[in-house]
């Protein structure tokens, strides 16, 4: 049954057929490992000839024994599974959960591999096989053909374990290390070498429920990418790339090589606040505000956002300034409005957190961690928001030696997803990187953000009066005095006297150059002068690259979507939310205002700005460490000239 334009329903008696099959699978057949070792058997223990010897694992539990794996009677997952409880005689819930999983996992494996070689000439080719047909010039067909039907077997398989059991995951994690015996001679072999691996594992790390379904959790994850590394050099595999799968029983979408992932958020466990009781931040709030309801117009048919077509979606921003002005409020603000729009129109929302606890010492770990926050988050299937606090503390800069191996990886990581070369903007998702200390952020990477949101905190004599009200509450008799309390946070009349601020630049050096090219060519008032002010900032600062001059334009778009979609836009699903996609696309459109040369102008001013201050604050951060170094040299070479005198 079709689902829409590009997903076909996986039926569940398709499935339902393979049980037979995978459970004679898990219940036992034998496996000589080609390529994995079998960990080693104690000298005592009788071993079978038809057990290899693989490398022995290096657990990194705490306190966790490894245990000895080989047996003479092949392989039987699902009584190393029940002793995975160190003799209880009774089946756990964990172990029901986990024996459930597998048999479903393995049944789901041989439904889509089925379903590719029916679309593929394979399925001809194992007939003409069977019946000794097989024509001599299609045999290197049908072994690349059998190769890519393993491959597709093996990461379905993965990725209906790992989904199936993400959501009985604890706080337990194993790390399995790198999965070996991928075999892809057929898809019953390649699944046989995974299971056999999956049983090493197991005895291996699986003391208890817990850390069962971590090792199983894990194993998964690995397979996944091992098997999705070796696709991209394999061929006859458009087939299962470009279709994709559901399989309504446990709401799991199969798309390619991509993991899966449940469509559930972090527990949030915000203060929602009202965007005037947020002080100062008019810009920052107002774009925050105007993104949110924005990520709500995404068409989960048609897997874009009318906003991301028409040029006015904010894909990725950075938000900047001192401590305390009121970054994490922010985000607090808008997870916080993401969470309800999507709770009135029965969205699936997502909201992930990259901190500093993913940067990992083991080689490669730390850039896993981070493709599988972006994955989690750019999920079609969900509405999401990424946020990334300290990204200068997170991800490092090339070139520094005080970065880290697991910060490069991040800022690689980060860097090719946000604008590389098989980055999607379909509009469902943003991700904002937070720093209090930009300047020290890899300058490719700071420029990846679209958008910037100086957070500078409250301003004005009005906004310390707002803020000393909101935060002292109501448990005082002091009064109020002449004043309107919040007046000053009104968003429209605040954010317009904002961007009229950006008329002139703030920094002084970017203030010369402005005050030169229009004393040179006059008003900035066409795009040849515009132009020649763009080309002027580059000789002044050779950091302001096209890149730089994208975001702009991107930010001048966003300006020329400077309305806020209706509150019962919001409210009421139907109105808008529910609407097609052409529709909804027509009511944007005729909301959208005429680009003006005051915006090109002030966000050329707003973008300059900030880089022009990161750019002082790097440098003169830099000089800072030189001269130290130079006086520390210079203390150090008097002492030595007082030791030698004495």
């Amino acid at each position: 049954m079709s689902l829409n334009a590009d997903q076909m329903e996986l039926r569940e008696e398709d499935i339902r057929k393979h049980y037979p099959a995978a459970v004679a699978m898990l219940e036992g057949f034998d496996h000589s490992p080609r390529i994995a070792r079998a960990v080693a058997a104690a000298p005592a223990q009788e071993r079978s000839s038809g057990i290899g010897t693989r490398r022995t694992f290096r657990s990194t539990t705490p306190g966790l024994v490894t245990r000895q794996t080989a047996r003479p009677e092949g392989v039987h997952l699902l009584e190393r599974v029940q002793a995975a409880d160190d003799g209880d005689v009774l089946v756990s819930t964990g172990q029901a959960t986990a024996m459930n999983a597998l048999r479903r996992s393995v049944a789901i494996a041989l439904a889509v591999a089925e379903n590719y070689a029916t679309a593929t000439p394979l399925a001809d080719l194992k007939r003409a096989n069977l019946a000794g047909d097989l024509a001599a010039a299609r045999r290197t067909e049908f072994s690349e053909l059998l190769a890519a039907e393993a491959m597709v077997a093996l990461h379905v398989f993965g990725n209906a374990l790992a989904y199936l059991l993400s959501s009985h995951a604890s706080e337990v994690s194993v790390e399995v290390g790198e999965v070996e015996e991928i075999l892809t001679d057929n898809s019953l072999l390649a699944l046989h070498g995974a299971l056999w691996e999956l049983d090493q594992d197991i005895a291996t790390h699986a003391q208890d429920d817990a850390r069962l379904i971590a090792t199983m959790a894990a194993f998964a994850e690995q397979l996944m990418e091992k098997v999705a590394l070796r696709a991209q050099n394999a061929g006859h595999l458009a087939a299962f790339t470009g279709a994709t799968w559901k399989v309504e029983a446990d709401d799991l979408t199969i798309r390619g090589f991509t993991p899966a992932a449940k469509a559930k958020s972090s527990t949030l466990t915000m203060t929602f606040k009202k965007p005037n009781e947020v002080v100062g931040n008019h810009i920052a709030k107002y774009q925050a505000m105007k993104l949110s309801k924005m990520l709500m117009a995404y068409d989960f048919e048609r897997k874009l956002n009318p906003f991301a077509e028409l040029g006015g979606f904010i894909f990725t921003f950075m938000g900047d300034g001192k401590p305390g002005t009121g970054k994490t409020t922010l985000i607090q603000m808008m997870a916080g409005m993401i969470h309800g729009y999507c709770q009135i129109a029965g969205y699936p929302f997502r909201y992930q957190n990259l901190s500093t606890d993913q940067i990992d010492s083991y080689q490669g770990k730390s850039g896993q961690n981070a493709k599988a926050f972006v994955d989690m988050v750019m999920d079609p299937a969900t509405i999401g928001f990424g946020t990334i606090d300290d990204i200068d503390t997170l991800a490092g800069k090339r070139g520094d030696r005080q970065s880290s191996a697991g910060q490069l990886e991040i800022t690689a990581v980060l860097m090719e997803s946000f604008a590389g070369a098989n980055t999607v903007v379909r509009g469902n998702c943003t991700f904002g990187m937070f720093s209090n200390h930009p300047e020290n952020v890899d300058d490719a990477l700071r420029q990846r953000a679209g958008a910037r949101f100086l957070v500078d905190g409250p301003q004005t004599r009005e906004d310390y009066i707002d803020i000393l009200a909101l935060l002292l509450g109501r448990n005082h008799d002091i009064p109020l005095g002449d004043h309107e309390l919040f007046a000053a946070q009104e968003i429209r009349r605040a954010v317009a006297a904002g961007f009229e601020g950006h008329n002139r630049p703030h920094e002084p050096a970017l203030r010369d150059v402005f005050d030169r090219v229009r004393g040179e060519v006059g008003e900035l008032d066409s795009i040849a002068r515009l132009g020649t002010y763009l080309k002027a900032i580059q000789q002044a600062d050779e950091r302001f690259t096209g890149r730089a001059v994208k975001n702009i334009t991107d930010a001048v778009k966003v300006r020329a979507m400077d309305f806020e979609l209706p509150d019962e836009w919001m409210e009421d699903p139907d109105l808008f939310l529910f609407r097609d996609y052409d529709t909804k696309k027509g009511m944007i459109a005729e909301l959208r205002r005429p680009i003006t040369v005051e915006m090109v102008i002030q966000e050329i001013n707003r973008y300059a700005d900030s880089e022009f201050r990161y750019g002082e604050t790097s440098d003169e951060a830099a000089i800072s460490v030189m001269v130290r170094d130079f006086e520390r040299q210079d203390a150090a070479r008097q002492r030595y000239l007082e030791r030698k005198t004495q």
